[in-house]
This record gives structure tokens, C-alpha cells and sequence, in this order.
């Protein structure tokens, strides 16, 4: 009985290597834990994640100036779907996991159930960028930086338009730049 009462003792009174070791172990676990996190995060940013659900779709983008142009610059799927910030890249992670599931469920494994459901997927994302700015865009393109001078003169007299009264936000004017877009009758999820 008395070991018994001097292991309990020691568990109540850990000496100052053990707390050392506890706190070491916990630093090491935490930097794996973050490792792991973020590079399941990375993983599922990659092209060739995205088309495992969505190969038709990721096939679209191939025929757009988002992926070959005269610049070399080529933008993937988290480009314009995933914000770049940590905080509303992980609020999207979490909503995206709804899509996964939705996917494994069976709800969008064809083409002919996801063509089915392109507008109101397309109408939901229009909304988020319209709530948000277009800030996916803004990373690769801004108002301030744009040579108009080089812009068909339409466009160069939108942009300044939108410049100056900052009203309207990328996704209002270029609704299917990288992807067909869906029936535009009888959808007034967006409107």
C-alpha cells in the first residue's frame, strides 16, 4: 500500500524533468500536428485533387485564358475558389467539406446530375465572390495596376466605370471567364 501512495505522490509532484518532458512532447506533437494540417491543406489546393471530383470541370478551364496565355500564367482551381488569407481559407475548407460529402453520397458523380445542378453551384459561387469582392481575382488582378490603354476601349471604360464608383466587383461582369456557364433562365439565386 505505501508504494502505492508514494507513485500517487510522485504523479502529484512531477519533477522538473518530467514537466520538461511534458512541455518538449507537447511542442513536438503540436509542430506535427500543424505539419500534417497544413499539408492535408496544401493537398487538397492541387489541381489534380480538385479533378477527382470534378474532371469535366477542370477540363473547362484548359480552353480559357486562365490556363494558357500570352503571359505563362496560369491559374488553378484554389486560385479562384480558395481565399488566399488563413482565416477564410479554413471557413471555406469547412464549407467545402459539405462538397466532398455530397460527391461521395453520389449527388454530383455524373455529369448529367452536376449539369443538372451548374446553375444553382454556379449561382452559390457568384454570390460568395459578389459578398466577398471578388478577392480571389484580386490577388491576381487589380483596378489600380491595369494599363486601360491596353484594354479594348469597352473594357478599359467599364473598369474605370467600376474604379471610380466601386460598385460593381469582378464577378458582376465576368460570369463564365473560366468555366461554361450554366442556363441563365429561371435561376434567381443570384438575382
Amino acid at each position: 500500500m505505501g508504494s502505492i501512495k508514494r507513485f500517487f505522490h510522485q504523479l502529484t509532484r512531477p519533477s522538473k524533468a518530467a514537466l520538461g518532458l511534458i512541455l518538449f512532447l507537447g511542442f513536438i506533437g503540436g509542430l506535427l500536428f500543424w505539419g500534417a494540417f497544413n499539408t492535408g491543406m496544401e493537398a487538397t489546393n492541387t489541381e489534380a485533387f480538385c479533378s477527382g471530383c470534378h474532371a469535366p470541370i477542370v477540363a473547362e478551364i484548359q480552353e480559357t485564358v486562365h490556363f494558357s496565355n500570352r503571359s505563362g500564367v496560369r491559374a488553378i482551381c484554389s486560385d479562384c475558389h480558395v481565399p488566399h488569407n488563413w482565416t477564410d481559407k479554413i471557413i471555406r475548407k469547412v464549407q467545402a467539406s459539405k462538397e466532398l460529402f455530397a460527391f461521395a453520397i453520389g449527388t454530383l458523380d455524373t455529369q448529367e446530375k452536376f449539369e443538372a445542378r451548374r446553375g444553382y453551384l454556379a449561382g452559390r459561387e457568384w454570390k460568395r465572390m459578389k459578398e466577398n469582392n471578388s478577392q480571389e481575382c484580386r490577388n491576381c488582378h487589380e483596378f489600380e495596376f491595369m494599363d486601360f490603354s491596353e484594354q479594348a476601349p469597352m473594357s478599359a471604360q467599364q473598369h474605370s466605370i467600376s474604379l471610380a464608383e466601386g460598385k460593381q466587383t469582378c464577378i458582376d461582369c465576368h460570369k463564365g471567364i473560366a468555366h461554361k456557364l450554366p442556363d441563365m433562365k429561371n435561376l434567381p439565386y443570384w438575382q
